[in-house]
């Protein structure tokens, strides 16, 4: 299974606005620098974080498959003290 191209474009080109084209239309103020720094930061690390997600989908970490056997040798040596 592979990425589809389309949903990688249009979420990158929308945090691209918001960080690349938005921070222009700042109106101008005291505070227009932190307002710029907060709509490039926010759109890096909202890009960052849903694109490690969307990939982390392609190759899903699985659990250990264990035979009944191992299971076994398992609760024999540790024993089967279970608590809920």
């Amino acid at each position: 299974m592979g990425a589809s191209a389309v949903p990688i474009i249009v979420v990158t080109a929308f945090w691209f606005v918001v960080g690349a084209i938005l921070p222009w239309f700042v109106p101008k103020g005291p505070n227009r620098g932190v307002t710029q720094t907060v709509l490039v930061m926010t759109a890096c690390s909202c890009w960052l974080f849903w694109l490690c997600c969307y990939l982390m989908q392609m190759n899903p970490l699985i659990g250990p498959e264990m035979s009944n056997h191992t299971l076994l040798v398992m609760k024999q040596e540790w024993g089967s003290s279970w608590k809920d």
